[in-house]
């Protein structure tokens, strides 16, 4: 069985990151979606809501499982018996991060490999905090959100 990982901070699931949970668990038997701590962030929703909030948008997508954890993602991948990290790519300055990560991911478990997925032309733009930018001026949120969280988002940005 093919387990792959999807990490992030998710803060929130954006319709990109969605996009990419989505595609990714067309190719893989088995989709985790872990929700990792970011220390340079200070995030919105909690750890836990994030979960939450992830799985009531994948509840449709049977081989998606939800977690978070606190620990090195490489280690994490081992616990869980993966050997692919799935990223999702914006642009070209994303890359060079992400490459990185790759490399040292790698360095730490040398099973572990990382496939990036290209986000589509309509999600290359978004980021959780261009829309914690755009709620805080009331921008309708239906381009950049699940329908199934803009509630949560809107009460949250009050």
């Amino acid at each position: 069985m093919k387990v792959a990982i999807y990490p992030g901070s998710f803060d929130p699931v954006t319709s990109g990151h969605l996009n990419i949970i989505r595609r990714a668990a067309k190719i893989f038997d088995r989709l985790i979606v872990c929700v990792m701590v970011n220390a340079g962030k200070k995030p919105m929703f909690t750890q836990e809501e994030r979960v939450e909030l992830i799985r009531r948008v994948t509840e449709d997508i049977p081989n998606v499982e939800v977690d978070c954890s606190d620990e090195l993602l490489a280690e994490y991948a081992k616990r869980k018996g993966s050997c692919v990290i799935v990223k999702g790519l914006r642009a070209g300055s994303d890359f060079e991060n992400e490459f990185q990560m790759a490399m040292i991911n790698r360095k730490i478990n040398p099973e572990l490999d990382t496939m990036f997925l290209t986000a589509e032309h309509q999600y290359m733009y978004m980021s959780s905090s261009t829309v914690k930018e755009l709620g805080h001026y009331g921008v309708e949120l239906s381009d950049f959100l699940p329908e199934e969280i803009i509630p949560d988002f809107q009460e949250r940005i009050k």
